[in-house]
């Protein structure tokens, strides 16, 4: 299905920078152009190709959500395995690796950059739960780095850019709910500097992605308004809707070096997490296109790299999550 975004979007003011930035002030260098002429990027002309779904699940597990994407097909995700929540790298040629933070109960893979850079999170309690700390981390070359804003008891990086800039989530005091519930903050760290990112006069923001040029793609929500997207690229906020009022998610989603944008949608609000009635989407080149996995009764497009492959995760009839990819 495909629609033409509506031109209802609008520019909010600069970014509000939180008083512990360990980096410098806000830049201004640039204006971000409005939505969706996003600045143009160099597109390398291609042939159309008739485009390919591949499921997958990690050998043995119950569960399985793919996250992301690399320009070289690797994808990285969380699967539930013997009770447990585990990351995971599927390689291009379809092998499975297991990503366990050292000592951790929990651990998710949520993003991967062209140099194979892993960032997700990690919990240490025997018994993870509401009331659990969530830690992020950056793993690069076999080695784990921690990240985490001043203050954060949940932290949840998203998205890392080749450059190493991240780019997530998080809040300061348990428990914090699930995307929407108004307790979180987005952040962008780079080399252990941190700045927090609030669309101002927003009672939550979720940042998700991060491109090469540094757009960071979101979803935040106004008081008394609905979820709403938006784009950040220096110091200028653009805020837009799906178009008919479609309730967007501000869980997670994807933005690659060209602008395409990738997340999902629901048949109904609330929207959080995918389910029953979610729907994948694309945004490229001002057009929304809706991504269901064939049969599927529920669809997240959460990732999408350089070639516009897409990563995400369906619920099939059965009720179960399974990971897929979406190639060109």
């Amino acid at each position: 299905m495909e629609h033409r975004i509506t031109r209802n979007s609008f520019k909010l003011g600069p970014l509000c920078c939180a008083a512990a930035v360990a980096s410098s002030a806000c830049s201004d260098a640039g204006q971000s152009p409005a939505w969706p002429e996003l600045r143009p990027a160099v597109r390398q002309t291609v042939m159309p190709r008739a485009l390919t779904f591949t499921s997958f699940d990690v050998p043995g597990a119950t569960s399985t959500t793919a996250v992301d994407v690399n320009s070289r097909g690797d994808v990285v995700g969380r699967f539930i395995g013997a009770g447990q929540t585990h990351g995971f790298l599927r390689s291009a040629d379809g092998d499975f690796t297991t990503i366990d933070y050292p000592g951790a109960s929990f651990t998710v893979a949520s993003t991967i950059n062209s140099e194979g850079d892993i960032v997700g999170w990690y919990a240490l309690d025997a018994v993870p739960g509401p009331l659990t700390e969530r830690h992020g981390y950056l793993l690069r070359q076999g080695e784990f780095r921690p990240i985490d804003p001043p203050g954060s008891k949940f932290t949840n990086p998203l998205g890392i850019n080749s450059r190493g800039e991240v780019v997530g989530r998080f809040c300061t005091a348990l428990p914090c709910g699930r995307p929407g519930s108004g307790n979180y903050h987005g952040f962008l760290w780079q080399n252990g500097d941190v700045m927090t990112i609030d669309v101002p006069g927003s009672r939550e923001t979720n940042a998700w992605k991060v491109n090469l040029e540094g757009r960071i793609v979101g979803g935040f929500r106004l008081d008394g308004g609905p979820n709403r997207l938006f784009t950040l690229w220096h110091d200028d906020f653009t805020a837009f809707d799906l178009p008919g009022g479609l309730a967007v998610s501000e869980d997670d989603g994807g933005i690659n070096p060209e602008g395409d944008i990738v997340s999902f949608y629901c048949d109904a609000s609330p929207c959080a997490v995918v389910g029953a009635g979610a729907h994948g989407f694309l945004l490229e080149g001002g057009h929304l296109t809706t991504i269901d996995f064939p049969g599927a009764v529920g669809t997240g497009a959460l990732g999408i790299n350089a070639l516009g492959d897409i990563a995400g995760v369906y619920v099939d009839a059965s009720g179960k999550n399974r990971g897929f990819l979406r190639s060109r």
